[in-house]
């Protein structure tokens, strides 16, 4: 695929140049035309690559494959691995909301619905 739009892109920089040599605006148009859509699809053919390589590599590794990997580093490191969130100490300001906490747990929410939106 890619060296298909490889070889329609260097077509139309060829007839580009040549259409440019010969002062010919109508042909001129009609490159740029050309070339904007094929620009346009690289664009939409890149997008769907990205976002197939992305769900494929999240969905292909199971999450208790990665927590059984940090375990397993952490043990190396000679580290205690918590994955559970911390809770805050009574009477202490550590654990109370705050505003740039109620800020990242809209922000966490706004993700998830976008993440479920697609």
């Amino acid at each position: 695929m890619t060296r298909k739009v490889t070889n329609n892109m260097a077509g139309v920089v060829k007839a580009m140049d040549a259409a440019m040599k010969s002062m010919n605006l109508e042909k001129i148009s009609t490159v740029m035309d050309k070339f904007e859509q094929q620009f346009e699809d690289l664009g939409v053919q890149t997008d769907v690559l990205e976002n197939t390589m992305s769900q494929t590599t999240t969905t292909l590794i199971p999450q208790n494959e990665v927590d059984s990997l940090l375990h397993e580093v952490a043990d190396e490191a000679g580290l205690e691995l918590n994955l559970e969130l911390p809770t805050g100490v009574e009477g202490s300001t550590i654990g109370t909301p705050s505003e740039v906490s109620q800020e990242q747990d809209e922000l966490t929410q706004r993700l998830a619905r976008l993440r479920q939106a697609e």
